[in-house]
């Protein structure tokens, strides 16, 4: 897996969530039930990741949708 988006903005992982389904591509929330034990302040950010094989793709997908500075650095 690797890491797309890392956001406490819940507009934007939303947004994100519904390109990469409305392209088919796989993809998983992480941390998103943190605010149980944050107490719902939104301190701990969420992270958007997909499978290595989709990365290129759902990368391109999200540069194309004028999200290309929220990325995180490409892994290796």
């Amino acid at each position: 897996m690797e890491e797309l988006i890392r956001s406490n903005d819940p507009v934007l992982i939303a947004t994100v969530e519904a390109l990469l389904a409305g392209a088919d591509i796989v993809h998983f929330v992480a941390d998103r039930h943190m605010s149980v034990l944050e107490g719902s302040i939104g301190i701990f950010a969420r992270r958007v990741l997909v499978d290595s094989d989709e990365a290129d793709r759902a990368r391109r997908l999200l540069v194309d949708a004028g999200l290309g500075d929220e990325l995180r650095p490409a892994t290796a």
